[in-house]
């Protein structure tokens, strides 16, 4: 995890300098922003390995930084969310946009560390280069394009993760605590940010197709299955 480049878009000063200092202690290289302007601006035209994003800014907020960075700037960077909301609707909100992981204020910042380098960790992991099938959906880790129906699918980083293990894994029914540890390590985030992984996974894979092929098996756990 050496050489690594971390962009705080962070609009309250002293809370941006007290995490990029904790930050740097633990090895990272740092830059910073104060409004979601100047995030988007540095994200766009800089190289960084993950972006801690708070959602409350000046200008235009972190969902909609986050927004632009996937569908404009086409960034697959990871990217961690701030927030002092503890709302589902507003993680998945982030997560719709493309956010891969979410912390709510006050946090811990070794809790802060251990998530950046374990979305940093799996973000610069191999992919296995075979593509994956599963009926009718298709995963290319090489490329990180799925496809069904021969329609390529916008689907978030976190979610091709999922999609990758329960591919891979195919048609065994994976717990959701095993999924997690997958994801996420030793330090699971709460049930909720799965959830929501998995809320807007089924919503791009299956809504819009006749058959589904993403079931929860009540009790068990998740499983990717042409039925």
């Amino acid at each position: 995890m050496s050489n690594i480049s971390v962009l705080i878009v962070e609009d309250h000063k002293e809370l941006a300098a007290t995490i990029g200092e904790y930050l740097e202690h633990s090895g990272f290289d740092v830059d910073y922003a104060m409004d979601g302007i100047t995030g988007l601006h540095l994200a766009v035209t800089n190289i960084y390995d993950a972006i801690v994003l708070d959602v409350m800014m000046p200008g235009i907020d972190g969902f909609e930084v986050c927004n632009k960075i996937r569908n404009e700037a086409k960034s697959d960077i990871p990217i961690l969310m701030l927030t002092a909301r503890d709302q589902i609707q507003d993680k998945l909100e982030g997560f719709n946009m493309g956010a891969d992981d979410y912390l709510v204020k006050p946090f811990n910042p070794d809790e802060l560390v251990a998530r950046l380098k374990a979305l940093i960790k799996r973000y610069k992991g191999e992919l296995n280069k075979n593509t994956l099938m599963v009926g009718d959906l298709s995963y290319d880790p090489a490329t990180s394009k799925v496809h069904r129906q021969g329609k390529q699918l916008k689907v978030s980083p976190t979610g091709l993760q999922i999609l990758k293990i329960l591919m891979t894994k195919s048609p065994e029914v994976i717990s959701k605590e095993i999924l997690s540890k997958e994801l996420w390590g030793d330090l699971s985030p709460e049930s909720d940010v799965l959830r929501s992984h998995l809320y807007l996974l089924r919503k791009t894979i299956d809504k819009p197709f006749d058959k589904q092929l993403l079931h929860t098996v009540p009790a068990v756990g998740i499983k990717l299955e042409e039925i």
